[in-house]
């Protein structure tokens, strides 16, 4: 899918952050690449757009996207943290043998049992070997 952008622009006005070059680059990224990336990812794919770029703008970009709930944080037990757009709930696999993430459905009453307890993020993550990988 792709987005013009007048539709990035007015995401990001909609979620209270300031449009610029680089926030502009790096939504366009998440929304059209929901490939779980680093911040390296996000880097070497639009460093050819923005040749000033930085990864500490990056950085600053997506910890700014967090902040306002435009996108998760994802460890998966990884030294580099990962960032997915889809902030829904939804669950991860990670394979182990190539290394992709994927996304997949899980029931919205998940964590039922907790009555009383005050939930502030769900993380499910599943590891194992992908069907293209078996």
């Amino acid at each position: 899918m792709h987005f013009t952008n007048d539709e990035l622009i007015e995401y990001l006005r909609k979620n209270n952050i300031r449009p610029s070059n680089i926030r502009l680059k790096v939504l366009k990224y998440l929304l059209e690449n929901r490939n779980h990336p680093t911040v390296e990812d996000i880097y070497h794919h639009i460093i050819h757009e923005i040749p000033t770029l930085s990864r500490t703008s990056i950085y600053n970009t997506v910890n700014l996207f967090k902040d306002r709930g435009i996108v998760n944080e994802l460890s998966l037990n990884e030294k580099e943290l990962r960032y997915d757009i889809n902030t829904r709930l939804h669950g991860h696999f990670k394979c182990e043998s190539c290394g992709n993430i994927y996304d997949f459905q899980v029931a919205e009453n998940i964590g039922d049992g907790l009555k009383g307890f005050v939930v502030y993020k769900k993380d499910i993550n599943f590891y194992g070997i992908c069907i293209n990988c078996q």
